[in-house]
């Protein structure tokens, strides 16, 4: 993938050079046209498209930011009643992840989120402990951490 990306600053780059422009507006061009020539011959790269990946990367920001301000309006309607109606509770989650920069990932996004917070992973990496809030279906919370963090995280490292 670094490679990809090298070799895409040098076609900018060499781009450049042949229309003896220097401005920031050549070199956008011939980074793109580099971009489409990478992704045309992608079936020779030993790795995926790089863009494809930032792609992924930038999908899980946002991701984590849809998250972040769905689970801070609801702690926040938590807060403001006078009487908190929470359930809280701790589960574990079976992960598909393997690596420790997955799970790391994982986790960070949990802790960051509000109204949820990791406290432990298993010695084996395959169990999280999960403090939640407000629990009303512990199934129902596993299977959006799955399909949302989990399946995007998936998404940029394989």
């Amino acid at each position: 993938m670094g490679l990809q990306i090298v070799l895409n600053l040098i076609i900018a780059f060499v781009w450049m050079f042949l229309y003896s422009d220097w401005s920031p507006q050549r070199f956008i061009l011939g980074y793109l046209i580099g971009a489409i020539l990478i992704g045309l011959l992608n079936r020779f790269w030993p790795h995926d498209f790089y863009l494809r990946k930032l792609w992924a990367v930038i999908a899980l920001l946002f991701l984590f930011l849809k998250e972040l301000f769905k689970s801070s309006i609801t702690v926040l309607g938590q807060v403001i009643r006078p009487r908190l109606n929470i359930r809280p509770g701790i589960f574990a989650y079976e992960t598909e992840l393997k690596s420790d920069w997955e799970i790391t990932v994982l986790s960070c996004l949990i802790c960051l989120t509000p109204g949820t917070l990791t406290m432990e992973v298993s010695h084996d990496k395959r169990t999280l402990y999960i403090h939640a809030m407000d629990i009303e279906d512990k199934g129902e919370v596993v299977r959006q951490i799955k399909d949302t963090f989990e399946k995007a995280i998936l998404e940029v490292t394989r």
